[in-house]
């Protein structure tokens, strides 16, 4: 497949993938155990028929290396999305989760010994003035009910901190991931779709610990408004619907980017991914109406200004440059 084309999935799965867990959130902001559990079951099953060929073909890399990577993805992946009910805006979850830069560096130095260009450290300095501008800007916009009182404005600060502390933690530990798998590369070769399926495979008997919340908000998905499905002939309700749209948006999304890391170069496909970013943070502000001021919009310009230094993107299209031939 052409780059062009994935560069296209990428956009147009990853950019509606965050339209549709928006509308989600918004009506049960609560609701992300159930949509990583549709992920997740839905990325196992297409691997399982068409990666595994039922389980016949055995794993390149050794399943104990497996539930150590799963053990951490599960976590980062329930904790980010978990951390959307403690007052945690969705254009602050992804300008917050553009600092991967940042804990990759940090996690880079102390365990595997790296050391970088000044550039590089700048582009962390710049990434990490971003995210820390824009944070606090929204603790300013914490979501308080109209008539609170202080107690409860103070309780409301408290969630959006603790929602912070997640994202945090969430952060340093898909770093950690990213060194684990790039030290399971180095040793075993690249299995891409091998590992996006024994990641999304593993951790499903993990969600029976979260069973509970996700049967809760099964119940109040049937209750939502019911809405006409031409294909299906009668109305379903519109909330399964969305978590319909953002499962399959959300494969397409993973899809593309697979396909840009086969046909591109590494950078191109940093480079799109942060691209794809910021339209998502655009669409989430603009359709959306979140509250983004212009001290939101300068601490974003500086993370993805540090983010493209980062990827060394203007010297690298530099050097690629060809000559001009007498």
């Amino acid at each position: 497949m052409s780059p062009t084309f994935a560069v296209l999935l990428v956009f147009g799965g990853c950019c509606s993938n965050v339209v549709f867990l928006e509308l989600l959130v918004r009506d049960f902001p609560g609701c992300g155990n159930i949509v990583t559990f549709a992920q997740f079951a839905f990325i196992a099953l297409e691997g399982f028929i068409f990666e595994t060929n039922f389980g016949r073909k055995k794993p390149a890399i050794p399943m104990s290396n497996y539930v150590i990577m799963v053990t951490m993805f599960f976590t980062v992946s329930v904790i980010n999305n978990y951390a959307l009910n403690f007052n945690i805006a969705m254009p602050l979850h992804m300008i917050f989760r553009s600092g991967s830069l940042i804990a990759n560096m940090i996690l880079g130095i102390i365990i595997l010994k790296k050391r970088y260009t000044a550039s590089k450290y700048l582009s962390i300095v710049l990434v990490s003035a971003g995210i820390f501008i824009c944070t606090i800007m929204s603790a300013k916009q914490v979501n308080v009910e109209p008539g609170a009182t202080e107690d409860e404005s103070v309780y409301a600060f408290m969630r959006w901190l603790l929602g912070i502390a997640m994202l945090t933690f969430a952060l340093l530990m898909s770093a950690r991931m990213g060194i684990f798998q790039e030290t399971l590369y180095k040793q075993y070769g690249k299995h891409s779709k091998e590992a996006l399926f024994y990641n999304h495979c593993l951790p499903l008997p993990g969600f029976l610990l979260l069973s509970t919340d996700i049967y809760n908000h099964c119940l109040l998905f049937n209750k939502s408004a019911p809405v006409e499905v031409p294909v299906v002939g009668q109305a379903v309700p519109v909330m399964w619907l969305y978590l319909l749209m953002n499962v399959i948006t959300q494969y397409v999304c993973i899809r593309g980017v697979f396909i840009l890391t086969t046909e591109c170069a590494s950078l191109t496909v940093t480079l799109v991914v942060t691209l794809r970013k910021f339209v998502s943070l655009i669409i989430s502000i603009w359709y959306f109406q979140n509250p983004f001021t212009a001290w939101h919009w300068f601490g974003t310009g500086v993370v993805f200004l540090g983010t493209l230094l980062y990827t060394e993107v203007w010297t690298s299209f530099k050097a690629e440059k060809p000559k001009k031939t007498d």
